[in-house]
C-alpha cells in the first residue's frame, strides 16, 4: 500500500471531482443550501431540502474549508447553509424539521434527531473557521435537546426509519459518540467530552455481541439481545462506521484497549459482510446467518465502503496490523471500480449484489452530498505527512 500515492489519488478526486460536481449540480446560490434531490449524474429530480442533508453539507464545506484548502467559496458555501438552517430549520420548540421545501417553507415537521445531529455536526465544524458564537450556543442547544429526547420512553424521532417501542438503536450512540465528540473538542465542554465517552462504551458494552463476533443494531430497553432475527440483525458498514467514530474518541481519550477492540470489530464485519461471490460488501447480514431482518440486504451502495475506506486507514495508521492493508486493498479495487464515475466527477451510490447501477430507492430520495467526501476528506488529514 503506496500512501503517498494514495494521497494523491484522493485529493484529484476531491478537487477534481467531487467538488466541482456538487458546485455545478447541488450548491443553491439563490437560497442558499445544497439541492441533494439528484439523479446520480446531477440532473435535479426535486428542488425540495432534507435537513439531514443540509447539516451535513454544512461540515462538508467547512471541513473543506479548515483541513483542506482555505478557499472562500468553501466557507461562503457553508455560512449560506447554516443561514439557510437558521432561518428556515427549527420548528418553535427549536427542534430540527425533517423537510422543506428550495426556498424553506417547511414540507414536514421534526421526525428525526439525525436532522438535529447533523446540524451539530455542521455547525461544530463551521465554527472552527468562523468563530461565529451564536452558531456554537446553538450547536450546544440542539445537542442537549437531542440527549434529552433520546433518553424519553417513547423516544421514535428516527425517520426515515420506524422504530418499534421499546428498543435501543444502535444508531443513537453511535451518531452521538461521533456529534459529542466533535462538539467537545470545537467547544471545550468537558462535560460533552465524558458524554462521547459513555455513548462509545454504550456501543461497545451493549450493541458489541463478542459471542457472536458482530455489533447487533437492536436491543430492548434493557439493552438486552431481542429475539428472532430482529434480535440478530446486523448493518457491516453501520458497524464499521460506528468503530472509526469510537476510535476517533478512544484516541483522545488515551484508550488504547478500546482501539484494540474496535480494530477488531472493524475485521469482523469485514469478514462475515463481504460477499464471497461479488465481492463488495452486504447492506446487511444476520448474526446467526439465517434470513436478514433488514430490506434490501444484498445491495451494494456506496457509503459502507466509503466508511471502510477510511476506518483501514485510520486502523491501520493506529496499529500498523498488516491485514488491515490487506483488506483495505481488496474493499479499495473493488469499490473504485464499482462505483467511480469519472465522466460525473463523484461516485454512484446504488448497486445491485452483482454490482450492477440500479435506481432503486434506498433511505432518502437523494444523491447523498456527505459520506463520499467526509471520507475522503478524513483519509486526505490522515495520509497528510505522506503527500
Amino acid at each position: 500500500m503506496n500512501k503517498q500515492q494514495l494521497y494523491r489519488q484522493y485529493k484529484t478526486l476531491l478537487l477534481d471531482g467531487i467538488v466541482p460536481f456538487w458546485w455545478k449540480h447541488g450548491v443553491d446560490h439563490e437560497y442558499g443550501g445544497v439541492l441533494s434531490c439528484m439523479a446520480e449524474d446531477g440532473r435535479r429530480i426535486s428542488e425540495d431540502k432534507y435537513i439531514w442533508s443540509q447539516g451535513r453539507w454544512v461540515w462538508v464545506c467547512a471541513a473543506l474549508y479548515n483541513r483542506i484548502e482555505p478557499r472562500p467559496e468553501f466557507l461562503e458555501a457553508a455560512r449560506r447553509t447554516v443561514e439557510f438552517l437558521l432561518a428556515h430549520g427549527k420548528d418553535r420548540d427549536g427542534r430540527w424539521v425533517y423537510h422543506t421545501a428550495r426556498d424553506g417553507r417547511v414540507v414536514e415537521g421534526p421526525a428525526s434527531i439525525f436532522s438535529d445531529c447533523f446540524a451539530v455536526y455542521g455547525f461544530s465544524e463551521y465554527y472552527r473557521a468562523s468563530k461565529d458564537e451564536k452558531v456554537l450556543e446553538e450547536a450546544l442547544r440542539s445537542y442537549h435537546s437531542v440527549c434529552r429526547r433520546v433518553e424519553s420512553p417513547d423516544f421514535h424521532e428516527m425517520a426515515p426509519y420506524t422504530l418499534p417501542p421499546g428498543r435501543r438503536p444502535h444508531s443513537v450512540p453511535m451518531i452521538l459518540t461521533e456529534v459529542s465528540n466533535e462538539l467537545a473538542r470545537t467547544a471545550g465542554d468537558a462535560g460533552v467530552a465524558k458524554a462521547a465517552g459513555e455513548y462509545a462504551l454504550r456501543v461497545m458494552n451493549h450493541h458489541v455481541r463478542p459471542e457472536w463476533g458482530v455489533l447487533v443494531e437492536f436491543l430492548d430497553s434493557s439493552f438486552q439481545p431481542l429475539p428472532g432475527n430482529e434480535g440478530a440483525a446486523v448493518m457491516p458498514g453501520h458497524a464499521i462506521e460506528s468503530m472509526w467514530f469510537i476510535l476517533h474518541w478512544a484516541r483522545g481519550a488515551g484508550r488504547e484497549d478500546i482501539i484494540a477492540r474496535a480494530v477488531e470489530v472493524i475485521r469482523w464485519h469485514l469478514e462475515k459482510g463481504w460477499d464471497p461471490e461479488y465481492g463488495g460488501i452486504f447492506l446487511g447480514i444476520d448474526a446467526l446467518g439465517g434470513v436478514p431482518f433488514l430490506a434490501n440486504p444484498e445491495k451494494k451502495v456506496w457509503w459502507p465502503h466509503t466508511e471502510a475506506l477510511y476506518a483501514l486507514l485510520l486502523a491501520h495508521e493506529l496499529t500498523g496490523e498488516r491485514w488491515c492493508a490487506e483488506w483495505y486493498e481488496r474493499v479499495h479495487d473493488w469499490s473504485f471500480k464499482h462505483f467511480s464515475m469519472p465522466e460525473a466527477g463523484e461516485w454512484r451510490q446504488r448497486l445491485d449484489r452483482a454490482g450492477n447501477p440500479i435506481t432503486e430507492l434506498i433511505a432518502l430520495p437523494v444523491k447523498d452530498p456527505f459520506h463520499l467526501p467526509r471520507a475522503v476528506i478524513l483519509i486526505l488529514e490522515l495520509l497528510a505527512r505522506y503527500a
